[in-house]
């Protein structure tokens, strides 16, 4: 019974520090993805040669914590058409490479700097008013939680590495590495994230409560399982973005197999083992990632057989769902029914303005006139979809309708209206100043074009966030849309006044840019607000937000 209840604590115990670095992990990724990951898409996609796109792999999975978040980052650009097949692997390959690197930073004794990263962290987090010291205090705190997990991790391994379970487990490990590859792609695969498995691996070895043989196997399989996840979360996307996962796993899976083939065959050598068994595990990690990159060169070589294994689907004659209405004229008389089809017109509508959005700045730096045209027949659908939401509201009978319904539709309505205001502002405003720009042969500052940029990647962010929000109505996505309005507006007076410094500089291109820079900032940041609208209804039931900011008795504060 004792023997049982100690096994009981122990698996808690360690349930407890894995969810905890997991949880870590997770939001550190949050952080920088809030922080900065409307300029994901930039970076990535205006990769110039195979080397430069594996370094930008290296370093988004530092910084995401994570290669599989990076494939499906990078899968999710190439089902666009944004990144060709050989530029997206070698970003991957360059990813796990990354990741192994992390790994070896977070192995290294840094328990002294927990105190001060959990009192910077919260400091930034719970104090500031500003976005990116919130998220800067995000990461900070991620950090620090990862290095307490991994001391949880430790202390509930020590009392159990003198009991006659896990040396045991250890023991048949170690004689049987294709269990442990196999047990190591597994735990990887259910765990969503190779570096607390392989983390987990060196701690558990750090403290010689699992052989160095055994975490090789487990290691190896965390290679494999890392692979297999982006794989499965890519399932549902297009046949060009599932591709990219395929031949990760191809490439990462045959070395894997590989690597435990020779390892059981020869060992791992001395010269390695004489590092510690800890060290020895993350530099056979780091090599065998190494060896990857071998890969990088041939990249294109892999389009055309992983095209066979997974063919472009024949051409669809069907009709865009994007281009045909979602209103059900036979459930107007159900009020549950008519508001779902009312919420998915204006989804559609959604989507279009972010179709409309997406391709603006292309037009600031090549221009094209049939693509602005395009733009532009993009908006009579949006304001077509806004004249029948009109009647099809008008037409939904009151008398069966809750209060609560109402409130709904009239929002609908109200954000029906918001985003035809948006799509208005792209094409009679932002269409119009990239043809003047063209027409002038006006051209911008390189400082000017990345904060444009900038505000149209956020844009798009949030026109994503947004679309999210109107299906889930969550609480926390609306104070997040709601801090990106605030966000954008701080972006357009500070690119304003850097604008106006560039002029008092002197710089003629600021100059004869000056009215184009100037009426985009407004226009992004005017487009922004009217998408971020949807947040209003939703943070005021909820009671977080107030009714006015004014003060409401004079007569206290003069007293005060």
């Amino acid at each position: 019974m004792v023997r049982t209840v100690t096994l009981l604590g122990f698996f808690v115990q360690l349930a407890g520090a894995t969810m905890l670095l997991l949880y870590a992990v997770r939001m550190v990724r949050t952080g920088i993805e809030r922080a900065f990951g409307a300029s994901f898409r930039r970076h990535v996609t205006t990769t110039s040669s195979a080397t430069a796109a594996a370094s930008t792999g290296l370093v988004l999975a530092i910084v995401l914590q994570s290669s599989a978040a990076v494939a499906l980052l990078v899968a999710g650009f190439a089902g666009s058409g944004a990144l060709g097949f050989a530029p997206g692997l070698a970003i991957i390959l360059g990813a796990d490479l990354g990741s192994a690197l992390l790994i070896q930073v977070l192995s290294f004794d840094l328990e002294w700097l927990t105190p001060a990263l959990l009192a910077i962290g919260g400091g930034f987090f719970i104090k500031s008013d500003r976005r990116q010291l919130k998220q800067a205090g995000r990461i900070i705190l991620g950090v620090a939680f990862i290095l307490i997990s991994l001391r949880f991790l430790r202390e509930t391994m020590l009392p159990i590495r003198e009991s006659d379970f896990l040396p045991a487990v250890a023991a048949y490990l170690e004689k049987d590495l294709l269990t442990a590859f196999i047990a190591g792609a597994i735990l990887t695969f259910v765990m969503h994230s190779s570096v607390a498995t392989i983390l987990m691996c060196v701690t558990i070895v750090s403290i010689d409560a699992l052989p160095v043989y055994a975490a090789t196997g487990l290691v190896l399989g965390a290679n494999l399982g890392s692979a297999l996840i982006p794989v499965w979360l890519s399932r549902g996307m297009k046949t060009e973005a599932r591709r990219l996962p395929l031949a990760n796993l191809l490439v990462r899976g045959s070395f894997a197999v590989l690597a435990l083939l020779v390892v059981s065959r020869f060992g791992l050598p001395q010269w390695l083992l004489g590092f510690g068994n800890a060290q020895a595990l993350i530099t056979a990690h780091v090599a065998f990632n190494c060896l990857l990159m071998l890969v990088v060169p041939i990249c294109a070589m892999m389009d055309r057989p992983v095209s066979i294994l997974l063919p472009t689907a024949p051409a669809s004659v069907i009709e865009n769902p994007i281009l045909r209405p979602a209103l059900d004229e036979s459930a107007l008389d159900k009020p549950t029914l008519a508001i779902a089809s009312l919420r998915r017109e204006v989804l559609r509508m959604a989507q279009v303005v972010e179709s409309m959005v997406t391709p603006v700045m292309a037009l600031y730096t090549n221009f094209d006139l049939a693509r602005m045209n395009a733009i532009r027949a993009q908006d009579s659908i949006v304001n077509s979809a806004l004249d029948e939401i009109k009647h099809y509201v008008a037409s939904m009978p009151n008398d069966g309708m809750s209060a609560e319904q109402r409130n709904q539709t009239r929002e609908l309505t109200e954000y029906a209206i918001a985003l035809e205001t948006a799509g208005d502002i792209v094409g009679k405003q932002l269409l119009i100043l990239a043809q003047e720009k063209a027409d002038d042969g006006v051209l911008l500052s390189r400082d000017g074009t990345d904060e444009l940029a900038n505000m149209h990647e956020r844009l798009l962010q949030n026109l994503t966030l947004a679309m999210n929000l109107l299906i889930s109505n969550d609480l926390e996505s609306a104070r997040l849309l709601l801090e990106e309005k605030s966000e954008m507006v701080r972006l357009e007076r500070a690119s304003r006044k850097k604008h106006l410094k560039r002029l008092s500089n002197g710089s003629a291109v600021s100059f004869d840019s000056s009215n184009i820079h100037l009426e985009t900032l407004r226009a992004l940041n005017e487009c922004n607000s009217r998408i971020a609208t949807l947040a209003y209804p939703i943070l005021y039931r909820g009671g977080q937000l107030l009714e006015t900011r004014l003060i409401e008795n004079l007569d206290k504060v003069d007293r005060g």
